[in-house]
């Protein structure tokens, strides 16, 4: 999988072929993530982990916290120790 970051997004791409993507809005030193999907083929593959995963690498080399407003990125940032640090307080 590759990913490609344009536009407060993270998309990944199978070859040419888009099959997930996490947004987000900045504000300030908060990126606010409002949405993550995937395609239903990779459902239960752990792609949607991998893209918050990219998401919390990207706030940490920013400097900025991350708000999950999105329900699953909340859930797997909760369930991940190592992507807490990230979190807003």
């Amino acid at each position: 999988m590759d990913f490609q970051h344009q536009d407060n997004r993270i998309a990944m791409f199978d070859g040419s072929e888009e099959v997930g993507f996490v947004s987000y809005i900045e504000n300030g030193d908060v990126l606010t993530i409002d949405h993550t999907e995937v395609a239903p083929q990779l459902s239960g593959q752990g792609m949607g982990k991998k893209l918050v995963g990219k998401m919390v690498e990207h706030a940490r080399n920013e400097g900025k916290s991350v708000d999950p407003q999105c329900p699953y990125a909340k859930k797997v940032i909760e369930r991940t120790e190592e992507f807490q640090d990230v979190l807003v307080e």
